[in-house]
């Protein structure tokens, strides 16, 4: 049994000074982390190295049944002035500019082998920057994958796809809905853990070199770190002084400001890669993925069954549903609100940055705002599952991830997928304001 906590009064001077300390130490975190000196990183298996005044652009051309050799590639600059590059017997390119910018990436397609065209845009638009590669990836797709995918094939696929965005929602929603259940409070600064996991996961991988499961597990440990000290230096003071829910929600809309604006600063506006390295693809009938998704989506379904457990089966577990219950009748049958609160806090933050490094993974990238983009997404699951109720958030989250996916399949523009979503969930509040796991809560 967790010891009941002794109530001592304090100076509210103190309080409110410690507040602000904490506020600005949890600022100051992030560029410490994230700040870090790296090496020059170059392309693996090319010729083009990056240094203090060259950059590095680089690709692979990859159809569905291999890698595309021989195929003529033009790089241009601002200035109109252009390269031409031709792809080795491993599908693989690579120029070095001397200039900092935008660059366009065009690919040839007369110089395709025939059956093979360009799947989407055959021009894309990368940005070089000195001491760095960039990855410039323009996807190729043979005729007869084209003929043979019928609309049963893409549902499936697009399913499968749907599955795996839920997934990964999952591993964030569930924190946050573990801090709605215990705290009351709707975190707008949850998306940037999700940010945070996969900056971080660039930084300590792609920077330094660490390998990626011992970088994972590092991006893990830090990112639950970050929230035992939100809740150490910030959110617990906060409590203490008696804020309302409506002050504390403006505190982390702040707060996500905040974090937006220093993985900016960090990482710049570009799109950063956790590992540069051309993910495998792997086909399981009409389900073509990276192994990299398989593998993330194992390990979301290995990471939510062990939180699944812990609250079922374990001691804090049942502290923790005890406290979103009734946090009064928790304390006053002795377990420690505070404690479990933080707990609580460091494994949402946990979750959220392991769901983070898993998306950069997955999409083969992240901005410093990709947080922001899916943060509708997180609260529209967590909402659609039923306020507080970890179990709902999962259910949320797949559901969420197969309209999404499945909505440009079913006739809907590709524009309109998350809207999709978010339609799907208004209309389900009208009819069950609790959510599907929900409560119903008397009111009057």
């Amino acid at each position: 049994m967790i010891s009941r906590p002794t109530v001592r009064e304090r100076d509210p001077g103190t309080g409110v000074a410690r507040g602000v300390a904490g506020f600005v130490a949890l600022l100051l975190l992030s560029p410490l982390l994230l700040l870090i000196s790296a090496p020059p990183a170059g392309a693996v298996g090319t010729l083009c190295l990056p240094s203090d005044t060259a950059a590095c652009i680089a690709g692979t051309v990859r159809s569905d049944e291999g890698v595309v050799p021989d195929v003529k590639l033009t790089v241009t600059d601002e200035a109109g002035n252009a390269q031409e590059v031709v792809t080795g017997e491993d599908g693989r390119w690579n120029v070095s500019v001397k200039e900092e910018g935008p660059y366009k990436v065009a690919l040839q397609e007369d110089t395709l082998p025939d059956g093979v065209a360009a799947s989407g845009a055959s021009e894309i638009t990368v940005q070089a920057k000195f001491s760095k590669t960039t990855p410039a990836l323009i996807p190729v797709r043979t005729s007869a994958y084209v003929s043979s995918t019928s609309k049963f094939d893409e549902l499936v696929q697009s399913s499968a796809n749907g599955l795996r965005l839920g997934l990964l929602l999952a591993l964030a929603s569930i924190g946050l809905s573990l801090i709605y259940g215990t705290t009351g409070l709707s975190n707008f600064a949850h998306a940037e853990q999700v940010g945070l996991g996969g900056i971080l996961g660039y930084v300590l991988i792609n920077e330094h070199g660490l390998n990626l499961w011992v970088g994972g597990i590092l991006v893990v440990i830090l990112c639950g770190f970050t929230g035992w000290l939100q809740d150490r230096v910030m959110w617990q003071p906060l409590r203490r002084r008696g804020l309302g829910l409506t002050q504390l929600m403006i505190v982390t809309i702040g707060l996500s400001l905040a974090l937006q604006y220093t993985f900016q600063y960090t990482v710049g506006a570009r799109t950063v890669r956790v590992v540069q390295d051309n993910p495998s693809v792997r086909e399981f009938g009409p389900i073509t993925m990276t192994n990299q998704s398989f593998v993330a989506m194992g390990i979301s379904i290995v990471v939510i069954a062990a939180v699944g457990y812990a609250l079922l089966r374990t001691r804090v577990g049942r502290a923790t549903r005890a406290v979103s219950d009734n946090p009064a009748l928790a304390a006053a049958s002795g377990i420690d609100v505070d404690k479990v609160i933080r707990l609580v806090w460091t494994v949402a933050m946990a979750l959220a940055g392991l769901s983070g490094l898993l998306y950069a993974l997955v999409t083969n990238g992240i901005k410093w705002d990709s947080g922001m983009q899916i943060l509708l997404l997180l609260f529209a699951a967590v909402t659609l599952g039923g306020l507080g109720t970890a179990f709902g958030a999962l259910v949320g989250s797949l559901i969420i991830g197969l309209v999404v996916e499945l909505s440009p399949v079913l006739g809907m523009p590709g524009d309109f997928k998350y809207a999709t979503a978010l339609l799907i969930l208004i209309l389900l509040l009208l009819v069950r304001p609790q959510g599907l796991l929900g409560r119903p809560e008397r009111v009057g």
